[in-house]
């Protein structure tokens, strides 16, 4: 699989342990992790596989908490608003996080959180079987022709399926009807049960009904053709419907600025030893057919926020914008 761009600053800092254990910070309670996303989805599978590591990392329990709702929106802001004392922490794609501002769903931006990056995702472009749209370019002419019927399943319009649609529509200068649910796994089964003709959710969502061809794939969200186990080469959409922007999709977990310096320093250096040589997570990624790629901080922050700056000014110049991106320092990439 020709992955270039997934691996991008993949490279782990390998770090010889000490006896002295992880950091400053020992919890003395639970650390909660909302995924704020219904249960199957990309996030609840990478937050699930991350608790036990963290778990042995901090000597506490990881508790997972879903609370979907608004394309994420509701459990993010339960997260912002908790106190920031580093027992609550929230995760997902860091650019669903980084548009919260746009849409107005949660006064927040990038830059409020402490962004742990784990995971390198993509959306793919599949139909169900019995679609009437079985090639990009007869979902292009319907975008322009018969936008209604080109129903697409997403988590909304904050999720990477979101995103994903708008950069079609973008592309085609046509239109669709996206069909919202709470998380991409309900999207991807909506698709596969045929109530819509399409689904641009994650690979990792995706993985198992593509595998039992219960789903299609016609193209990937990447800037070349990939190749997935099971399932054979998916061309790129940029190749299908020139024009198209991609970008890839960081998954991981984050609490807001202003939680104490030495959850901070912990949470740095367990990132940085143990959860760079999990092997759950490496088991994780292979299985979905993604990549490692474990960073934080600052470092974060700059792979993050590229791919933020697309999405944020398809969902601007898509008409579904509360705020213009560049009035909350997002500018136009």
């Amino acid at each position: 699989m020709n992955r270039t761009w997934l691996t991008a600053g993949m490279a782990a800092i390998a770090v010889t342990l000490s006896g002295a254990g992880y950091g400053e910070w020992k919890p003395e309670k639970p650390v909660r992790i909302i995924v704020p996303w219904g249960a199957g989805g990309s996030t609840d599978q990478l937050v699930r596989t991350l608790a036990g590591d963290l778990e042995d990392a901090l000597g506490q329990k990881i508790v997972v908490v879903n609370q979907p709702g608004g394309a994420g929106a509701v459990g993010t802001k339960a997260a912002f608003d908790a106190p920031k004392d580093g027992y609550t922490w929230t995760a997902g794609a860091a650019k669903d996080l980084g548009t919260y501002g746009v849409t107005g769903a949660v006064d927040t931006h990038l830059k409020d959180w402490n962004l742990y990056l784990a995971v390198i995702n993509f959306t793919l472009l599949s139909v169900n079987p019995d679609s009437p749209f079985q090639t990009v370019d007869s979902i292009a002419m319907g975008m322009k022709n018969k936008p209604k019927s080109v129903t697409i399943a997403t988590g909304g319009i904050n999720s990477a399926g979101g995103a994903s649609a708008e950069a079609l529509k973008a592309a085609t200068g046509g239109d669709y009807k996206m069909v919202t649910y709470d998380g991409g796994s309900p999207a991807v089964k909506a698709a596969v049960a045929h109530e819509t003709e399409m689904t641009t959710q994650l690979i990792s969502e995706q993985y198992e009904m593509l595998r039992a061809r219960r789903l299609k794939s016609l193209a990937a969200f990447t800037p070349e053709a990939i190749d997935l186990p099971g399932i054979g080469k998916v061309e790129s959409i940029t190749k299908l419907l020139p024009g198209t922007k991609v970008g890839p999709v960081y998954f991981g977990i984050w609490a807001p600025k202003g939680i104490p310096q030495d959850v901070v320093d912990t949470m740095n250096q367990v990132w940085n030893e143990k959860i760079a040589n999990s092997s759950r997570l490496q088991k994780y990624a292979q299985s979905k057919g993604l990549a490692v790629n474990v960073v934080s901080g600052d470092k974060a922050y700059q792979q993050a926020f590229p791919s933020t700056q697309i999405n944020a000014w398809q969902i601007h110049e898509g008409g579904k914008s509360k705020v213009s991106p560049d009035k909350v320092g997002i500018p136009r990439p």
